[in-house]
């Protein structure tokens, strides 16, 4: 199998530099445009499946792709991004204060950390990763592709790159609308390219440094 991962284009919340977790945040006129120029990636790519977490940032960013392939998106929520708990809709800037403790695990000991009254990365990394699985054994031959989030994408690498979540403080964060691609074979992911964003141009967005 050939897996794409994709996140999401430039949305409302990165723009507001908000911890968004789980809520929607739609995308903005220039995620909308990132979007789009994933598609020129794709021209001569086959593609078999197409997954998006159900939250409208990465569904919209896995649209454009749909219709141009003609592979329809299946809604999963297993894709979803972190519940963020009482952090969701909080400014970056304001959790240091809200929140001292927990924010200040996140940011020093990312493999330890749980937003206040949300999901672990322990458990966001079982539950993503357990659903990669499922879908590599059913569709070990195909080209699929996953429209996602952040940190899913990154508990993805820290896993098929460090074996675990112990190393995720050395996986970087990859861009908006980036894609990156692995290989799967014989229970084995191993990434080939990460976080390309050669047909974004001049569009590349990230989130901020130090979150």
């Amino acid at each position: 199998m050939i897996l794409y991962l994709i996140r999401h284009g430039e949305s409302t919340s990165n723009v507001h530099k908000t911890f968004t977790g789980q809520q929607d945040a739609p995308l903005t006129d220039l995620g909308h445009k990132q979007a789009d120029a994933i598609c020129r990636y794709f021209l001569g790519i086959h593609i078999d499946r197409i997954y998006a977490s159900d939250l409208s940032r990465a569904f919209e960013t896995a649209r454009p792709l749909s219709m141009v392939s003609r592979v329809p998106i299946k809604k999963n929520t297993a894709f979803r991004e972190i519940n963020g708990g009482q952090w969701e809709y909080k400014k970056f800037a304001e959790l240091t204060d809200l929140y001292p403790e927990d924010y200040a695990l996140w940011r020093s000991d990312l493999r330890n950390a749980r937003p206040t009254g949300g999901e672990s990365i322990r458990e966001i990394s079982k539950r993503v990763c357990d659903e990669v699985d499922r879908i590599a054994k059913i569709h070990p031959d195909e080209t699929v592709v996953i429209a996602t989030h952040a940190l899913p994408i990154r508990v993805m690498l820290s896993n098929w790159l460090a074996g675990g979540v112990e190393e995720i403080g050395r996986i970087d964060w990859v861009p908006n609308a980036s894609i990156t691609k692995v290989a799967y074979k014989d229970g084995i992911y191993t990434p080939i390219e990460i976080g390309i964003t050669s047909h974004l141009a001049d569009m590349i967005t990230n989130l901020p440094d130090k979150i």
